[in-house]
């Protein structure tokens, strides 16, 4: 072998082992975060890591979204349904829980990827 291509080999190991290191960064589920929109717009973004409450109360109604142990849930509304309250917990990149009465999207994004791409009853 030449040094060339010595120096080719290398080039490539590296280019290789650093993209295997920011893949693996990117699936590790660190820095997963809540986005809360409310008609659209987002209301917050919260890190899944920190406890804490939040109330959003507007002219559309009242959600209560806690988030607690590295989950967030709706626990209260006041939507006639409750189908948002009834929700389980979320924790996975891109799992929602929507509340249709009042336009508000809670989304985990950035966390561990789901196992399941979806689920019906």
């Amino acid at each position: 072998m030449k040094r060339k291509d010595l120096i080719l080999i290398a080039v490539i190991l590296i280019a290789a082992l650093a993209g295997f290191f920011i893949v693996r960064k990117a699936q590790s589920g660190e820095g997963a975060r809540v986005v809360i929109t409310v008609d659209g717009k987002t209301y917050g973004t919260y890190s899944l890591d920190e406890n804490r409450t939040i109330e959003i109360k507007d002219d559309l109604g009242y959600n209560k979204v806690v988030i607690a142990d590295g989950t967030a849930d709706v626990t209260q509304a006041d939507c006639p349904d409750k189908i948002c309250v009834d929700h389980a917990p979320i924790s996975r990149d891109r799992e929602t829980i929507i509340c249709l009465p009042h336009k508000l999207v809670v989304e985990v994004k950035g966390g561990e990827a789901s196992e399941i791409d979806a689920k019906t009853r």
